[in-house]
């Protein structure tokens, strides 16, 4: 399992935006084989920071998605709506190991 937290702080005016347009691409992104979970929470005391959480099978499942169109559309659309770059870090799962 690849866990991946990708931080994302937005605009405040993008806000609503970036959450309908992220939710898409969540949506579509759970339909993906390699994709054992796809959260999206939002800081309850800054509502223009959020994190997505994305759960891989592997590394390769990971990759894959980046190929997508769904992901591209979400990349492409969002991207005016940044007050910073968004970024990722890696983790591996410890426990539990529940998602197959």
């Amino acid at each position: 399992m690849l866990i991946v937290h990708v931080h994302v702080h937005v605009k405040p005016e993008s806000v609503e935006d970036f959450s309908r347009a992220t939710v898409e691409n969540a949506s579509a992104s759970i339909q993906e084989p390699g994709i054992a979970r796809f959260d999206v929470v939002q800081q309850q005391d800054d509502a223009t920071r959020f994190v997505l959480i994305e759960i891989y099978r592997d590394a390769q499942a990971a990759s894959a998605h980046k190929e997508t169109a769904h992901y591209a559309k979400w990349r492409d659309t969002v991207a005016p709506m940044m007050a910073e770059p968004r970024y990722g870090v890696k983790y591996n799962a410890i426990f539990p190991h529940s998602l197959s």
